[in-house]
């Protein structure tokens, strides 16, 4: 499974874009190509540099780089619009610390579809992204290839059990599920758990990820329980 954590763009929300942030093991960075807007977000003090180096600052070492709205560049779908913008993200990405050899851009129309599941008739001059990394090389044609690419960090499930509480539901039937990310240990049914700071103890019935129960939750897991 793949977590997505949507974070807003916008520079009014940038606390909930580092909390979002912050929990990922990789970012995708979402480039505007139309005119002028990938201008706006490569500027000085643009949402495009902005967003990167928070990444990087969070200590999300994995990146993507998705160079949407590729029906609204002159032409259409334009191949030099798509290596102008990576030239010049790869440049910057660099500086901040990124290597551009270990990240895969990748050329995008949300609104259209191209290049997100399946590989866009529109855009033939595009032979694929290639990422290369001491674990080896990876090369892939659509986004969602790359996100199959991300490596998984290595899960300290040996250490105490510690869940960071994100929302607590009350489901009638059910009762009271919190929810959470599991950051060290397991989670298993049957554990019996205590929430800080209230001191509070009891039993775990079940452990839900993505409507599916699970014998056990490792960390890196969004649960309910």
């Amino acid at each position: 499974y793949v977590t997505i954590i949507d974070a807003p763009g916008q520079r009014n929300f940038i606390k909930n874009m580092i909390t979002g942030t912050s929990q990922a093991d990789c970012a995708v960075l979402i480039v505007a190509a139309g005119t002028g807007e990938f201008e706006a977000g490569i500027s000085k003090n643009g949402q495009t540099r902005e967003h990167a180096l928070l990444a990087f600052t969070l200590g999300v070492k994995q990146l993507i780089v998705g160079v949407n709205k590729m029906d609204s560049t002159e032409p259409p779908y334009s191949e030099v619009r798509f290596e102008e913008i990576k030239k010049e993200v790869s440049s910057y990405i660099k500086k901040i610390g990124y290597n551009p050899a270990g990240v895969a851009f990748v050329p995008i129309s949300g609104w259209h579809g191209d290049n997100m599941l399946e590989i866009s008739s529109k855009m033939p001059w595009f032979k694929g992204w290639t990422v290369e990394r001491k674990e080896g090389k990876v090369e892939g044609k659509c986004l969602i290839e790359a996100l199959d690419a991300i490596l998984p960090p290595s899960r300290p499930t040996d250490k105490a059990l510690r869940l960071p509480l994100q929302d607590v539901y009350k489901i009638g039937g059910i009762g009271t599920v919190p929810v959470g990310r599991v950051e060290t240990g397991v989670l298993k049914p049957g554990m019996v758990v205590t929430f800080a700071p209230a001191g509070l103890t009891t039993e775990v019935k079940s452990v839900e990820m993505h409507h599916e129960a699970l014998l056990e939750a490792v960390p890196g897991d969004n649960v309910g329980f």
